[in-house]
């Protein structure tokens, strides 16, 4: 059984140490287990995200609209892979990470009526390319179903710490490129799915919205990992990634960090923006337009919309003008 190969480099054991800490403040603090709301606000943003990955267009409000039944005008495709998600993530507690079977029962619910062997290894041999040219190929198909059997294998028995194991895992799922499609999809989920086995914060814990906002760097640190054959850059990009998420959830109440609040004042869509905010305002005191619509993948027309609320409010004030424009905790009042 091959051996992934790869490096754990100081800067890998530093992030481990600084996501252990992390952890423990959140699990101190105990509102995000209570905190159901936010719970699901986060897995809908990492669903639309590991979507928007692969080129979907459908907003974070479009989403949740779909997921709560409503009529969405969109791409019947678009529509149906925001379906799709939901119930892989919905399953994410009940697979195994290291069966097979359940990596087979999660790209079915992942990509049924998208794609035609949805559930099955790819029978034909595919790469990856950036216009035309091959930037990866994936391994031969006849080796894919032995491939990830040995991986699975390896990670089960591998004493390894599960932040690096799940990207390890996560690399070489993209490495083998198991699929005609859904593989970036499938890896994301599948790093997601070994790192809840090991804690349950990351089932509900929105690495791919923090993934998408570094698209760039993910492609560049696959591309990397590729060349040399050694997943050491890959883990570095997702152990930081990871603890930017981490840094990202509110540690305190939403009353807490904004002492004045009233939500009577609030509707349910501004406590929610509110929400998906607070944990970057409590870290950096302060947040720009741009950065919150990273945040919340809304436009720039509604967070100037809720953010005049705020202001309104004295929830938040403001600093500065036009692209300098920055949003602060009004501890005056």
């Amino acid at each position: 059984m091959p051996t992934p190969t790869y490096n754990f480099t100081p800067h890998s054991t530093d992030l481990v140490a600084r996501i252990a800490e992390k952890i423990g403040e959140l699990k101190g603090s105990g509102e995000y287990s209570r905190n159901l709301r936010l719970r699901k606000i986060n897995r809908l943003r990492s669903i639309q995200s590991s979507l928007a990955i692969e080129n979907n267009t459908l907003t974070l409000g479009q989403v949740t609209d779909i997921i709560e039944g409503k009529r969405v005008l969109g791409l019947p495709h678009e529509i149906q892979e925001v379906k799709n998600a939901y119930q892989a993530y919905e399953h994410l507690l009940e697979y195994d990470p290291y069966r097979v079977k359940d990596f087979l029962k999660a790209h079915q619910l992942m990509t049924t009526q998208l794609v035609k062997d949805a559930g099955h290894f790819r029978s034909q041999d595919v790469g990856v390319f950036e216009g035309a040219k091959l930037v990866h190929a994936g391994a031969g198909y006849q080796f894919v179903p032995q491939l990830i059997t040995d991986l699975f294998a390896w990670a089960k028995k591998a004493d390894v710490h599960p932040l690096i194991k799940s990207s390890i895992v996560h690399f070489e799922i993209e490495f083998i490129h198991p699929f005609i499609d859904g593989n970036g999809r499938i890896g994301r989920l599948w790093q997601t799915l070994i790192l809840s086995k090991w804690n349950e914060l990351f089932a509900w814990l929105p690495v791919e919205t923090v993934v998408y906002e570094n698209q760039q760097g993910y492609y560049n640190a696959l591309a990397i990992s590729q060349k040399a054959g050694d997943s050491e850059t890959f883990i570095e990009f997702m152990l930081s990634t990871i603890l930017q998420a981490l840094e990202e959830l509110p540690t305190r109440k939403i009353t807490d960090i904004f002492t004045d609040i009233n939500t009577d004042k609030l509707t349910k869509a501004e406590l929610e923006f509110l929400e998906q905010i607070a944990g970057y305002i409590d870290k950096n005191g302060e947040i720009t337009n741009y950065r919150a619509q990273l945040l919340t993948n809304k436009s720039d027309v509604s967070v100037k919309k809720y953010f005049a609320k705020f202001v309104e409010l004295g929830i938040l004030k403001i600093e500065g003008k036009n692209k300098g424009r920055k949003y602060l905790i009004d501890n005056k009042k």
